[in-house]
């Protein structure tokens, strides 16, 4: 992993600057002589920079992202806790963590901290620019910003805005982390208790009925603690022990406020300044990105196609159905070989 320091301050979209910061980021391949031969990943909400391990399949010889070809970057989004400036980095102004106190930042102040990486690397244009839920938010806000820059674009499972529904998960998620008193007592291990139960608010909307009903069957014989009972409680604390409060909170956050028409005359006018060729791939049994939320970019980016894949694990099938979704961008872009 490496890390870029930024020395000026970052102007938020809130109104206010966050002061010299850095970004997190790991690269593969080698940048041409044409510094176009870019394959760029935005990460989700939990994820980080190592696209190789929470994407496996997709980074390697003779897969889509093959190192030999392009050079693949993935960067850790403002906010989160893997080595970007987050909520636990040391706020300048106190010589203390920032924790709660963490500017409230939005997809379009990731997407600059983006920008200056792409510089910082020499990057020209970008080949393929590719992201899925929050990643998606980021590189559909990436190509309406720059259009000039991405070539072609692959959404997954994700939308121009941020829907109530969504938006009635993440507050949840939050009201599970805030009845968690050590939240409130700025430490780096505050509010993790309230974290696991707002990542089993989550899993609710990553996946649907009938895969839980699968996946986690009943005992008739048992008057409690069902298979799915313990599953919710292991998911809590498996991410409890990688991630954050603060920074989960924070990004639900983000979330919220995503809308690619703010500022811009609106979401169909945004959409249609996009110039990537793109591809919009939505999830039939998705239930927090629903796939009218999908046809709905297709629709309105000047040229995008539309895709729907078939996956019985919600949301969570753009991380998932690897091979399928390689199979339908590699058709998408022509085999990439266009530099």
């Amino acid at each position: 992993m490496e890390k870029l320091t930024i020395k000026e301050p970052l102007d938020l979209e809130c109104g206010i600057q966050l002061p010299a910061f850095e970004i997190a980021y790991k690269t593969w391949g080698k940048l041409n002589a044409h510094a176009d031969n870019v394959i760029w990943v935005t990460h989700a909400l939990t994820a980080n920079a190592d696209v190789a391990d929470w994407w496996p399949g997709m980074v390697g010889e003779g897969w889509l992202m093959d190192p030999s070809e392009y050079f693949i970057v993935c960067a850790n989004i403002l906010g989160s806790c893997y080595g970007t400036t987050g909520p636990l980095s040391e706020n300048p102004g106190t010589g203390r963590p920032w924790f709660r106190s963490f500017p409230l930042i939005t997809i379009r102040d990731m997407v600059k901290a983006h920008e200056h990486l792409r510089q910082h690397l020499g990057v020209k244009s970008i080949h393929l620019l590719m992201g899925g839920s929050i990643g998606g938010f980021q590189a559909l806000e990436w190509a309406a910003e720059n259009p000039e820059v991405v070539r072609h674009l692959v959404l997954l499972a994700t939308s121009a805005y941020t829907s109530s529904w969504v938006i009635a998960f993440n507050e949840a998620q939050r009201m599970a982390i805030e009845a968690d008193a050590s939240f409130f007592q700025d430490t780096p291990d505050g509010g993790l208790a309230g974290l696991e139960a707002a990542r089993a608010v989550a899993l609710l909307s990553y996946r649907n009925g009938p895969t839980y009903n699968h996946t986690q069957p009943l005992f008739e014989e048992r008057l409690e603690k069902q298979p799915a009972c313990s599953y919710q409680r292991y998911q809590g604390a498996k991410l409890s022990k990688r991630f954050e409060a603060y920074a989960y909170h924070l990004l639900t956050r983000v979330m919220d406020s995503h809308n690619v028409g703010r500022n811009r005359e609106g979401i169909k006018n945004a959409l249609q300044s996009i110039k990537a060729k793109t591809l919009v791939i939505g999830i039939d049994t998705d239930w927090i990105f629903p796939t009218e939320e999908q046809k709905h970019l297709a629709a309105n980016i000047p040229g995008a196609t539309y895709s729907e894949l078939h996956s019985s694990y919600g949301h969570d099938g753009f991380l998932i159905e690897v091979p399928e979704i390689s199979k339908r961008i590699k058709s998408f872009i022509g085999n990439g070989k266009t530099y």
